[in-house]
C-alpha cells in the first residue's frame, strides 16, 4: 500500500491539508480509498475520518468539514433536536450508538463533541454551546486557553447501540406476507 501521504496527493488542496493533519497526529490508516482514509482506535477516537470530499460550513465562521471523529455515545432520542440545532457538522446514529463530529482539525472536534455532551447532560443548551463554541474557536486564534479543544472531557460510553423496540411479531410478519401474496394472486 502506498504511504498515505502519497495517496492524497490528488485530493483537494482543503481536503489534503485536513488528512495531513491526521496523518502527522496518528501515522499510516488502517484502511485506505481512493476516498478516504481511516484510521482505527486513533487515540480517544473509536475511528477518525479524512475524505477527499470536504463540506464548506460557516459556523462558527468559514471553515471546511473533512476530518470525522466518532466515538461510542446513546444519545436520547429527545436530544437530537437541539444537537442538530447546536452544529449540523454534529451527528448522532441512535441504532449505532455513534455521535461523530466532522470539522478541519480534531481540536475543532474535541470542541464540538464536548459541547455535545453538554447539551445531552443539560449543561448547556444549544444556544449556550453556540456560543461557547465562538468563544474558544476565537480564544485559539488568540493563543488563549481552549480546554475544550484539548482532549474529551468525558469519558465515550458502552453498549450504546440503541436497537429501538419491536412493534411487529413473527406472526404480524407471516400474516403480512400472507396477505401480499394474496394480493399478487
Amino acid at each position: 500500500m502506498a504511504h498515505a501521504a502519497e495517496h492524497i496527493r490528488s485530493w483537494p488542496k482543503e481536503s489534503r491539508e485536513a488528512a495531513q493533519l491526521v496523518i502527522d497526529a496518528h501515522g499510516e490508516p488502517d484502511e485506505v480509498t481512493d476516498s478516504q482514509l481511516v484510521w482505527l482506535a486513533a487515540g480517544p477516537w473509536k475511528r477518525v475520518v479524512a475524505t477527499k470530499a470536504f463540506f464548506q460550513h460557516d459556523f462558527p465562521a468559514p471553515h471546511i468539514d473533512a476530518v470525522e471523529s466518532v466515538i461510542d455515545y446513546r444519545v436520547p432520542p429527545e436530544k437530537f433536536a437541539e444537537l442538530a440545532k447546536f452544529d449540523g457538522s454534529v451527528i448522532a446514529e441512535r441504532t449505532a450508538g455513534e455521535v461523530s463530529a466532522r470539522c478541519h482539525d480534531e481540536q475543532a472536534n474535541f470542541l464540538a463533541l464536548n459541547l455535545m455532551h453538554d447539551i445531552v447532560t443539560g449543561t448547556r443548551t444549544a444556544d449556550e454551546a453556540r456560543a461557547y463554541y465562538a468563544k474558544e474557536f476565537a480564544d485559539y486564534r488568540r493563543k488563549k486557553p481552549t480546554p475544550y479543544m484539548e482532549k474529551l472531557r468525558f469519558a465515550p460510553g458502552r453498549d450504546t447501540a440503541d436497537p429501538d423496540t419491536r412493534l411487529l411479531s413473527d406472526d404480524d410478519l407471516a400474516r403480512a406476507k400472507k396477505e401480499g401474496e394474496q394480493h399478487k394472486a
